[in-house]
């Protein structure tokens, strides 16, 4: 920002003096640059900006990671509120378990893993699609045989408003092969070590044991990895770029749930 162009400095009129007829001097009125506003004089134009994390990503996670500046602090407080669902695609990896239910964590058991199959392992994921789907109408707050929660249910938009657990409102396969699998999840109010466990858990329910291998946020609410800039892209244009792709349906978002 500093090293962009800046305004043109303010002008002021100055009585410099000037030769007159006769050889005398006189004052003459002339407009001059505000010295104040020399850059010399100010010093870099920008020395701070405001900043605000959206939901956070810890050191083994990656993907869409969302980020405020300036008026933009106030818009992810508005996203936050409207309680959108993140979507994650988790790594897995069956026949061992680690005390951070990750490949890199401490190894404290190996299993077999040989009688897995995929039929399986779908059928323990809708068992948790539908445990967490009880616990969202649960915690939505919503008697499910009114006029309300119909028009909710077809704008999408039944969600709990407030503080609850993590919700899985979708979990699916996307690839298995054994020992290695990879699910994609919708989540809400969730944490990366919570997804970690997870997987932990369904090795267990499938009588064997399971690590995950990898963390990463597809979409975080209307974001997606579309709209993700790369470390390399990290400068002013691309930002100010990425700011005018996105204000529209962030906009949209928050006025189509918060009102």
């Amino acid at each position: 920002l500093n090293a962009a162009p800046g305004r043109a400095p303010r002008q002021h009129v100055r009585f410099l003096p000037a030769p007159a007829d006769g050889g005398a001097t006189g004052l003459v009125p002339m407009r001059v640059p505000v010295l104040a506003d020399h850059p010399l004089v100010r010093g870099p134009r920008f020395r701070q900006l405001k900043i605000g994390a959206g939901h956070r990503l810890d050191v083994k996670a990656s993907g869409v990671f969302v980020l405020g500046i300036g008026h933009g602090n106030k818009l992810l407080t508005d996203l936050y509120n409207c309680h959108l669902t993140r979507v994650y695609t988790i790594g897995g990896l069956f026949g061992k378990a680690t005390d951070d239910f990750s490949d890199t964590g401490k190894l404290v058991e190996k299993t077999t893993f040989d009688h897995i199959t995929r039929e399986k392992l779908e059928r323990i994921l809708a068992v948790i699609q539908g445990t967490n789907h009880k616990a969202l109408l649960m915690y939505s707050n919503i008697d499910m045989k009114t006029q309300e929660a119909y028009e909710l249910a077809v704008r999408g938009l039944i969600r709990p408003m407030g503080k609850s657990p993590p919700i899985i409102t979708a979990i699916r396969c996307l690839q298995f092969t054994l020992p290695e699998f990879q699910l994609e999840i919708h989540c809400l109010h969730e944490t990366q070590q919570y997804l970690r466990k997870v997987v932990h858990e369904i090795g267990l329910e499938l009588k064997s044991s399971a690590v995950c291998t990898q963390v990463r946020r597809i979409r975080d609410g209307v974001f997606t990895l579309d709209d993700a800039l790369l470390r390399t892209q990290w400068d002013l244009q691309n930002i100010q770029n990425a700011i005018s792709g996105c204000q529209l349906k962030v906009k949209t978002e928050i006025e189509r749930i918060l009102g």
